[in-house]
């Protein structure tokens, strides 16, 4: 079974067992625009709960992307780096960036489940 999860900076999680699958919102790709350019950690890199993973950029701006767990990445979407676009077309599915091998479990009870993060961003687009 699969769970979602969301962060306040607009990344999301996919966690099944002890991989969370990892990838920026709807909302986020949205706000940002036509993405252009992805930039990626490697395979083996470890990464740590809300530090920077990696860069977009899109026609507009350029990002910094956190993760939203620590642990290890134990694959990168490879395919994404040449087709940026996918993230603009298909977020959750083609448009995943990494796969993390989760250290500490319990960081994502800190994370927003579908209906919080909903919540979140009305409240943000409405500022």
């Amino acid at each position: 079974m699969s769970v979602l999860k969301f962060s306040k900076s607009h990344e999301w999680a996919r966690i099944e067992n002890d991989i969370a699958v990892v990838g920026i919102t709807d909302y986020a790709q949205k706000e940002l625009g036509d993405i252009v350019f992805i930039e990626l950690p490697r395979v083996d890199e470890t990464v740590r709960q809300n530090a920077q993973f990696g860069t977009i950029e899109s026609t507009k701006s350029a990002s910094e992307m956190f993760a939203p767990l620590s642990g290890k990445v134990i694959e990168v979407n490879k395919d994404l780096p040449g087709n940026p676009q996918w993230v603009n077309e298909s977020p959750f599915e083609k448009g995943w960036m990494i796969k993390i091998k989760i250290e500490n479990s319990a960081e994502a009870a800190g994370l927003m489940d579908e209906e919080a993060y909903g919540e979140f961003v009305s409240k943000e687009s409405h500022h």
